[in-house]
């Protein structure tokens, strides 16, 4: 068996190959990048932040990609796609490290500049891998591949979260009621030295795990694709153009990525605050990132069992826009007192807990369920046609993901001014403008 590619015919053994170690990095993507949603709170109270400073680790970790995504770019044309990979692990393992003198002086600075060479190394495994697993089969099954490269991704932002946790977040509440009593300022610094410092140990771990990976990569046999290779269909189409600048299509889903990006930042990485503004305590909402997840994760098995067999990738994001913007509404408008509880199982401990979840936040959880077919729908229809510009394109989509620098940035200043409940207004137009992606945008320019 052989899938055609952009480079040709590709072994069924080197397919499947290449899809697993593409599906180790999306893990891995989703475990560092969903880190955040419990270093928010975190390192508020560690460095004694305001709502608005807090959201500064997702700008730090995001805009990087706005920064970095060109450079990749032009670092893999003379690379090829495995050694810029090995490289962007060793860029991410140096952010990692630099969280030891961040925690060690308690200063947020620092852990911003980590999370910036973090998403540096990150833009560069994006910007690769990506395009390299759209366009290693089928074109009418790209959105499937990247929904199993979605549940990997998720499925390690869903235990991140829970895992960094247990490590940091003990007796949390214990620590928030002693320094809400506490007068004297030595000992408040000696609190707060003693919690920034629990994020030494597993950066560590996270640090000598990136290195090995890189190295490790270095010596696999990864299957190689040419994006510059034409299909001569789309060279004949192509062959007046000078510039990635003239694919409409392109332009337009760059402005679409961005939102979406901004909404799904948004969703998965200020549950945990905006629980903990309704009065949850920390027990039960460290958790809530962890439920935006799994609804990220039924959407991706819908689009594996189901693109495209019973609807294809454009049907996916309409149906998701929409969802988007009903699931904000609904966070928005219902009552925060509105509140049940559910089992649910520590993965640390595997002991079963009983969580305390307002409707409204369950509704942000939602979001994922939304959220969780637009990016995979959405690559190959930006991709779609470009031959030789794929590359640069890969990058100004990866460029896109600055959306989760600022979007969230907006919604901190929102919930500061107003509530963190009528902040969740910025997804409402957000979702519109996927929409119009979806219905019309993708369209553009193409014959």
């Amino acid at each position: 068996m052989t899938t055609s590619s952009t480079s040709g015919a590709i072994s069924k053994k080197d397919y499947i190959f290449g899809i697993t170690v593409i599906g180790v990095f999306f893990f891995l993507f989703g475990f560092v990048t969903w880190l955040n949603g419990i270093l928010i709170p975190f390192l508020r109270t560690a460095c004694e932040l305001t709502d608005f400073e807090a959201y500064f680790v997702t700008f730090a970790f995001y805009i990087s990609y706005l920064i970095m995504a060109l450079p990749s770019a032009s670092l893999l044309k003379k690379t090829g796609f495995k050694n810029g990979m090995s490289i962007g692990l060793w860029i991410m393992a140096v952010g990692a490290l630099i969280f030891i003198p961040a925690a060690m002086t308690r200063t947020f600075s620092l852990f911003l500049l980590g999370l910036f060479v973090e998403g540096t190394g990150m833009a560069l495994l994006q910007t690769a891998s990506n395009p390299y697993i759209t366009i290693l089969g089928p074109p009418e099954s790209a959105a499937k591949r990247m929904s199993i490269m979605g549940i990997a991704n998720k499925f390690a932002g869903a235990i991140a979260p829970i895992i960094l946790s247990h490590f940091i977040l003990k007796d949390s509440a214990v620590l928030e009621a002693k320094l809400a009593e506490v007068t004297d300022s030595a000992v408040r610094t000696g609190i707060l030295d003693e919690l920034a410092g629990r994020v030494i140990m597993p950066y560590i771990v996270m640090t000598v795990v990136l290195v090995l990976l890189g190295l490790l990569l270095r010596l696999a046999h990864l299957p190689e694709v040419d994006t510059d290779k034409e299909d001569p269909n789309v060279g004949d189409a192509n062959s007046q153009k000078t510039s990635v600048w003239q694919f409409p299509h392109l332009i337009l889903g760059m402005i679409a990525l961005f939102f979406y990006v901004g909404v799904e930042v948004i969703a998965g990485d200020s549950i945990i605050r905006y629980g903990q503004s309704l009065g949850i305590a920390m027990d039960s909402a460290k958790y809530y990132t962890s439920l935006t997840l799994l609804g990220m994760i039924l959407g991706y098995i819908s689009g594996i069992a189901f693109i495209p067999r019973l609807f294809s990738q454009v049907t996916a994001l309409k149906f998701s826009a929409i969802f988007g913007v009903i699931f904000s509404l609904g966070a928005i408008f219902t009552p925060a007192e509105l509140k049940f509880t559910m089992p649910f199982i520590d993965i640390m401990t595997f002991q079963s807990i009983t969580m305390e979840l307002p409707v409204t936040v369950l509704f942000v959880a939602f979001l994922g369920l939304a959220n969780a077919l637009v990016w995979p729908a959405m690559w190959p229809l930006t991709l779609a046609g470009l031959g030789r510009f794929t590359k640069t394109a890969s990058a100004l989509l990866v460029m896109a993901i600055a959306g989760g620098a600022l979007l969230p940035l907006v919604y901190g200043k929102l919930a500061v001014n107003f509530s963190t409940q009528s902040a969740y207004w910025i997804c409402v137009p957000s979702y519109l403008i996927i929409a119009y992606y979806a219905f019309i945008g993708h369209n553009a320019g193409r014959k």
